[in-house]
Order: structure tokens, then C-alpha cells, then sequence
């Protein structure tokens, strides 16, 4: 009997330490807006994100979810280091050749569940960069350092952007399936007088840029920068989604044993948008419209995954994005012919590179069945407090010095009665400009370095105007941002830009 007991009492305590330990998946999309779900209110009859909205359904959606950043590199930074990227020098957007952005010794949530007993990896676009500072990567050889130097086991990426050059695989240290007899060369100038490029052989292309992507050729569609060689390396645009995918399977079968966190980092929304062709003509909104269809399908294929392998009651996905949308980022693809009545960003002002609401505001779904109850949150969570909330669930200390403005938010993220999220956040685009927004409640201030003329490349009609340096807006009353109260209510700005320029100065948040 004392033997029975012992033995049950063993198999509980088995089970309650996995229970506190969820595998942890964060899906991030790209350039995906506010409004371009349907579970968000996206209205266009074809536009269908049936996996996405079931994922809300059953889990929690979140009404003031953000990302750090209204563009890519400095969002991902942040989210991986629990750091606002605007701390750091060298955190845009970074180019094909750049070197890591995160260095070896810069903790990162990686590391944080690594030593909680995680396997952990990340399997999409990358775009922070790889190899070291004053070199950048070694295309032919190790790519060191990389994810597997900061804190990942395991990696399949995309190395930049798919706008920029190469176009081929790394996985682990390594570009794949590369021919050293046809070596790859990436550089910033072109490497012959003949060299084709979507300037001199516009004619050949199967998608015309519109500015900036007229570079080197491949697919027939020309990018930023230029490279040569690699051609058994080289991918196809349409084929992207389908290899994360299957990756992400095999990586999360064999690691099933064990607790695990997968990066999961889409690139379908981003340019240049080119869907596999089961996809294409599905959205009725043209290329844009058919990624969104792309990128629902790969979440229901990670669901999938994990109710075949029995993993999907003890296992949080978190849905979000890297910044918020964009129509015209390059390439003449019918972004903004075909968007008709559909608002990317929903109800918000701006998207993609502005510190309006539309730029970082963005879907965030929460999902752990039996453990987060279905419902809708107003708390405000953000991509960057993802690595001290978890690490307040699994009990992890963390370095004083590491995730300085990352925020336990977890009781939020769960969904527990009374749990708050954050009390302030701070907004930036890509960091080099010296705009911030900075929201507390219902109060958000706008600060801009300089008066500048906005161009939104979002709705069908591009809209410019001037922007104050400084603009106050209550978004309970004035969700679009089309009122600056900073006259009206000189007091409520003055309190503000005071608290911002404190957490700014003071150089954390944490």
C-alpha cells in the first residue's frame, strides 16, 4: 500500500512539474495589422483567417496588444532580450551583411528557458544579423555568432529579410546545401558591369519594384544589395511558408520528450509577398491579401502539430506581430489597388515605421487550453515582456543587469482575475529618428524629434500632413489619434513627456 501511495504521489508531482513548465510557442507574424484578422474585425468576405480566429476563440485576445517597435530588427531585438532597442546603437533595420545584433553574453530569452531546462530554437526570419561585429557573416563558412551562441539549440532561418539578399537557408551555423565550388558572395556594390538587376532587366521580372528593391535578380524578383554563387542553395519565394512548417514539426517531434520554446517567425506579410501557388487568388485583395491566408494556414498547421502529438493542453502559443502594416513597401504587387474598404490597421491611425497606434498596436492572442480561460483582455501586453513574465511563471531570477524593460505581465497573459498588465509603454519607429510615443492608460503622448511630413503607405490614398512635435491624445475618446490635446491639456503633456524622458534617461525600465 505505502508502495502504491509512494508511486501515485510520484506520478502527481510528475505532473505538476510539467503542468508548471508549458512548452511555449510565440507565432510572430510580419507587417501584420491591427484589423487584417477577422477575429480583429477584418471585413473583406474572402479575407478568411478561420485558424487564427478559432485560436482567439479559444484563448485570450488581446484589445491593447503591442509590439516595441514599428519595424522588424528593433521589435525582435526587444522581444529576444527584453530590452526597448532604442537603448542600443545599431538596432535598425539591418542590412544583408550585417553583423549580429545580439552578441554573445547579451542574455536573451533563449538562454532565460534554457536554463529552466528548455529546448529551445527559432525557425523563420531572423533579420538580427550574423557573425561577429567588425566582420559580419562568413557566407561559405560558420555563421558565428548566431541564435546558437545567444541562447537557441536549434535554428532554420531565413538570414535577413527576403527583400534583401540571400536568398537561401542557415540552418544551425551553416548555409544549406551549399556548393563550395560555387561560393556565395554578398556586398553592398555590384560586383560586375554586366551583372543583371531589376534596373537593367526590368523586362524579366515577375514583380516590379516600385523603390529601393532593384538589385540583384533571383526568382525574378530583384532586392536590396547584390550577390552571386549559392545557386544549389538558393529558395524559392513561394515555398517559405510550407519549409517553416515543416521544420517546425520535425523540430517539436523530437524534442516532444523534453519542455520546449519555438520562435516561430513568419514572413508572409512582408515583401515581397509571394504566396505558394495553392494561395494565390484566394484573398481577393491581391498578393497582400493572399499571405494573410498563407500565414492563418501555418497557424493551424501548429496546432495541428500539436494535437497530433498530444502537447495542445500543455502548451501556450502566443500570436503576435513585428510592427504593424504596410501597402506599398517596394513592390508594385496590388497592395493598394486592391485594398478597397479593408483597413490593415483597424480602427488606428499610421502602420508600419510610424509610433502612431497602427504602427505597434497589432493582434496579440494568448492560448493554453484548459488553463487560459476564453475571453477578451483590455490590459496592455507587449512582445518585450514576454521573457520576465515567463520567467516569474517558471520561478526564474533574473540578472539585474538583463530584460531591463521587460515587465511581469503574466497574470495578464493568463487571463487571471484582477491581473494587470503594464502601466506604461513606450513606442518607437525604427529608432534612428528620435520619435517616441508613450502611452499610460488612456493617455498617449506622441513626441517627435521634428516636425516631418507623414506618408502612410497603408490605405489606397497616401496621406500626408504635418505633425506636431509634441500631441496629446485620450485614446479611450480618440482611438485614431486625430486630436492633439497637448494645448488643451498642457498639464497632462507636460506630466508626460516629464515621465518619458525619465524612463529614457534613467536607461530602464525594470
Amino acid at each position: 500500500m505505502k508502495y502504491i501511495y509512494l508511486t501515485l504521489l510520484a506520478f502527481f508531482l510528475a505532473v505538476h512539474a510539467t503542468a508548471t513548465k508549458p512548452n511555449v510557442i510565440v507565432i510572430m507574424a510580419d507587417d501584420l495589422g491591427f484589423g487584417d484578422v477577422g477575429c480583429y474585425g477584418a471585413k473583406p468576405k474572402n479575407l478568411k483567417t478561420p485558424h487564427i480566429d478559432q485560436l482567439a476563440k479559444e484563448g485570450l485576445r488581446f484589445t491593447s496588444g503591442y509590439c516595441s517597435a514599428s519595424t522588424c530588427t528593433p521589435t525582435r531585438y526587444s522581444f529576444l532580450t527584453g530590452n526597448y532597442a532604442f537603448r542600443r546603437a545599431g538596432t535598425g533595420i539591418a542590412p544583408p551583411n550585417g553583423p549580429s545584433i545580439i552578441q554573445p553574453g547579451e542574455k536573451t530569452i533563449g538562454d532565460l528557458l534554457k536554463r529552466a531546462g528548455y529546448r529551445t530554437a527559432v525557425i523563420g526570419k531572423w533579420h538580427l544579423g550574423l557573425g561577429e561585429l567588425g566582420k559580419g557573416p562568413d557566407w561559405n563558412g560558420e555563421l558565428k555568432p548566431g541564435p546558437r551562441e545567444i541562447g537557441f539549440d536549434y535554428n532554420f532561418l531565413l538570414p535577413t529579410t527576403n527583400d534583401r539578399v540571400p536568398q537561401v537557408y542557415v540552418e544551425n551555423s551553416r548555409v544549406l546545401n551549399l556548393n563550395p565550388s560555387d561560393p556565395l558572395w554578398v556586398g553592398y556594390k555590384k560586383p560586375s558591369p554586366d551583372h543583371p538587376t531589376g534596373i537593367t532587366h526590368r523586362h524579366t521580372l515577375k514583380m516590379d519594384w516600385s523603390h529601393g528593391h532593384n538589385s540583384t535578380i533571383h526568382n525574378g524578383i530583384s532586392r536590396i544589395g547584390f550577390y552571386t554563387g549559392g545557386h544549389s542553395a538558393r529558395f524559392r519565394d513561394e515555398d517559405l511558408a510550407d519549409k517553416w512548417v515543416e521544420k517546425s514539426e520535425e523540430w517539436i517531434k523530437k524534442n516532444k520528450e523534453d519542455p520546449f520554446f519555438l520562435f516561430f517567425a513568419s514572413h508572409d506579410l512582408h515583401v515581397p509577398r509571394i504566396p505558394h501557388e495553392r494561395f494565390k487568388g484566394k484573398s481577393g485583395l491581391s498578393y497582400r491579401g493572399d499571405v494573410i491566408v498563407q500565414l492563418d494556414w501555418c497557424v493551424g498547421e501548429i496546432v495541428r502539430i500539436l494535437k497530433e502529438q498530444g502537447l495542445e493542453k500543455n502548451t501556450m502559443i502566443v500570436f503576435c506581430s513585428d510592427n504593424g502594416p504596410v501597402g506599398d513597401d517596394g513592390y508594385k504587387d496590388g497592395a493598394l489597388e486592391f485594398m478597397g474598404d479593408h483597413k490593415p490597421a483597424g480602427p488606428y491611425k499610421g502602420g508600419k515605421y510610424s509610433i502612431f497606434e497602427g504602427g505597434t498596436r497589432t493582434p496579440f492572442i494568448t492560448w493554453w487550453p484548459d488553463t487560459i480561460e476564453p475571453g477578451v483582455s483590455d490590459e496592455v501586453v507587449c512582445t518585450i515582456d514576454l521573457a520576465t513574465s515567463l520567467a516569474s511563471h517558471l520561478e526564474l531570477s533574473l540578472p539585474e543587469e538583463s530584460y531591463i524593460d521587460s515587465l511581469d505581465v503574466m497574470g495578464a497573459l493568463l487571463g487571471k482575475e484582477g491581473a494587470k498588465g503594464r502601466d506604461h509603454l513606450i513606442q518607437q519607429d525604427n529608432g534612428g529618428k528620435g520619435n517616441f510615443g508613450f502611452r499610460k492608460g488612456k493617455w498617449k503622448l506622441l513626441r517627435h524629434a521634428q516636425k516631418m511630413a507623414r506618408n502612410v503607405k497603408v490605405e489606397q490614398k497616401l496621406a500626408s500632413e504635418n505633425i506636431d512635435k509634441l500631441t496629446l491624445v485620450d485614446l479611450e475618446k480618440d482611438p485614431g489619434e486625430t486630436q492633439n490635446l497637448a494645448q488643451s491639456n498642457p498639464k497632462m503633456a507636460e506630466k508626460l513627456n516629464a515621465e518619458l524622458q525619465a524612463l529614457l534617461d534613467r536607461g530602464r525600465s525594470r
